[in-house]
């Protein structure tokens, strides 16, 4: 057990038992960049506000809507037409008013990289549901030697205790990560990304999918497909909490 001193913020006291206040100070000068605030995203951004990480990068482009209300944080009626990335820092000063809160309404489609991935970030999730800008993102930041934890398919599932992370060379059962090896093996990337997956295999899919290359592109026309809050909700705590023990555990 740590003791606990007037250095902490009362708010982390119980986080600096667990972790010590050296813990709560690394976590507090760490940098975290998360693309998506989506329904893996905003969870993510949720446990890492609430573990006391100095600084977060919220980079989303679009606003919420109607459809997000079942699974996403951020999604509540009285934030339908707002800006995810937007809502996200008001929330994470909300829990942390010492964190500094980076939003960036954008979509990351590959030429955005450079200004994106600047500035010494130590972590980056990945969040994203479109295919080619997730695929982007991975790329660019293994070329910055950025480490990455990216989430896969968590639609039409429901048991948050098949959650697992290892990496992506060892995703099996996940129609959404053997699209993304797929395109990263064309890229020169076969392993060293951290993944979130589930081994419960999908329920339920829609009638009549688009192909599957083209569920995940922006702008182009896709299925609903079927989701809960409870698995989006894990993958991003178990994204966050993957983070943190990196960031607890690095040298």
């Amino acid at each position: 057990m740590h003791r606990r001193t007037n250095k902490i913020d009362p708010a982390f006291a119980r986080l600096a038992l667990l972790v010590g206040e050296d813990g709560v100070a690394r976590l507090a000068a760490a940098r975290v960049a998360v693309f998506g605030v989506g329904a893996v995203g905003s969870f993510a951004i949720e446990a890492l506000a609430r573990s006391g990480v100095g600084y977060i990068r919220v980079v989303d482009f679009d606003e919420v809507r109607e459809g997000n209300v079942n699974r996403q944080l951020l999604a509540l009626r009285s934030t339908l037409g707002r800006s995810k990335a937007t809502l996200a820092a008001q929330r994470i000063a909300d829990i942390n008013p010492a964190a500094v809160v980076d939003a960036r309404q954008e979509f990351f489609a590959g030429p955005e990289a450079e200004e994106l991935l600047a500035g010494d970030i130590d972590y980056v999730i990945d969040a994203i549901d479109s295919m080619n800008p997730k695929v982007s993102l991975i790329c660019e930041a293994r070329a910055r030697n950025l480490p990455v934890v990216s989430s896969m398919g968590a639609a039409g599932r429901t048991d948050p205790t098949k959650v697992r992370v290892t990496d992506i060379s060892e995703v099996v059962g996940c129609p959404l990560s053997k699209v993304v090896r797929k395109k990263l093996h064309r890229r020169g990337v076969r392993d060293g990304v951290a993944a979130v997956w589930t081994t419960e295999r999908m329920h339920r899919l829609p009638e009549r999918p688009p192909p599957e290359e083209e569920l995940f592109e922006r702008g182009r026309a896709r299925a609903p497909l079927p989701s809960a809050v409870f698995v989006p909700a894990a993958f991003g705590m178990a994204a966050a909490y993957h983070v943190v023990r990196y960031l607890l555990e690095r040298r």
